[in-house]
């Protein structure tokens, strides 16, 4: 199979953001060059700062946008029903023509559930809703009016119409790492694989379970897209580089267990750490460079870290 081409993606402002911050940052990385904005799927978070809700947010970013793919890290399964997010996305998609990246979970944040009267299951519980989820999104994406009744979740000729635009449905992303279940999903379901941030070190090992579940169901592992959440911290002076990296990594430094593998430093030092990635089987990478993007941390990496894996 012939490489993959390595791709860019970046966390776009959501926490305690303004609309005008958020145009800014999905039309500067879509013109320097990034392969897909990103935003995450909570209503209030562990900090001070509260988000913009993620489909209000991505939505109006599809109507500004023309080239750049739109990424959910991740849409919690139980924050809507999985007809009603299948519904959801294909109208997105229409919007979109065709950009949608579908990243879909099975939550944690029990304080959020609670706070917004959403029951929170056990994990057991919230995997086996996930999974379900799952298939009722890829029928309604692709059969005319498919009926499903599950443990969890029934459908009865539930028609989703107009389809999305991506045949034969839009990407799905699912995140973690989980060994015996999660990545079991992964491998029936995925067609993108994000490797948490918390797992950077250990993506090589998980690569290799996520492969044995591929061989038990006869599927093509490379198919699958590999891809990894990072933090991440760019300038061209190694002091404010420096600097920026400390801020990060205090900030939000929960998104990576491998500091020594995470874009952060001068463009040359990104780019010696991507490559270091790259050979552990990653081959796109979801970056957020804090709460508060900085235009020139985007313009910066568009210009003198992207074209070097576009060569």
């Amino acid at each position: 199979m012939a490489a993959r081409r390595v791709k860019f993606g970046v966390s776009l402002p959501q926490w305690g953001a303004s609309w005008s911050e958020v145009q800014q940052a999905a039309l500067l990385a879509e013109e320097v060059g990034f392969d897909s904005v990103w935003v995450a799927d909570h209503f209030f978070g562990v900090g001070p700062e509260d988000p913009l809700e993620a489909w209000t947010e991505m939505s109006a970013v599809a109507a500004l946008t023309r080239r750049i793919e739109l990424g959910f890290l991740v849409l919690c399964n139980n924050y809507r029903p999985p007809a009603l997010l299948a519904k959801m996305a294909a109208t997105f998609d229409q919007i979109a023509g065709g950009r949608l990246i579908l990243g879909y979970g099975a939550g944690w944040f029990d304080q959020e559930y609670e706070a917004y009267g959403y029951e929170f299951p056990g994990i057991r519980t919230r995997l086996e809703q996930l999974e379900e989820g799952l298939e009722i999104l890829k029928r309604m994406w692709t059969e005319p009016a498919p009926t499903f009744h599950g443990v969890h979740y029934h459908i009865e000729n539930a028609r989703c119409w107009p389809p999305p635009v991506r045949k034969p449905h839009p990407p799905i992303l699912i995140g973690g790492a989980g060994e015996q279940i999660l990545l079991k999903l992964v491998a029936r379901h995925a067609d993108v694989w994000n490797n948490l941030g918390g797992f950077h070190a250990q993506v090589a090992e998980k690569l290799a379970v996520l492969r044995r579940h591929c061989e038990r169901i006869g599927r093509n592992c490379d198919e699958i897209e590999v891809s990894q959440q990072t933090i991440g911290a760019i300038a061209s002076s190694p002091d404010e580089a420096r600097r920026r990296t400390e801020a990060v990594h205090q900030e939000i430094g929960f998104l990576t267990g491998a500091p020594e593998l995470c874009p952060t430093g001068t463009p040359g030092e990104i780019v010696d750490r991507l490559k270091k990635s790259l050979a552990l089987g990653i081959n796109t990478f979801l970056i957020s460079f804090g709460r508060h993007v900085t235009a020139d941390s985007v313009r910066l990496f568009g210009k003198e870290v992207i074209p070097v894996f576009r060569s």
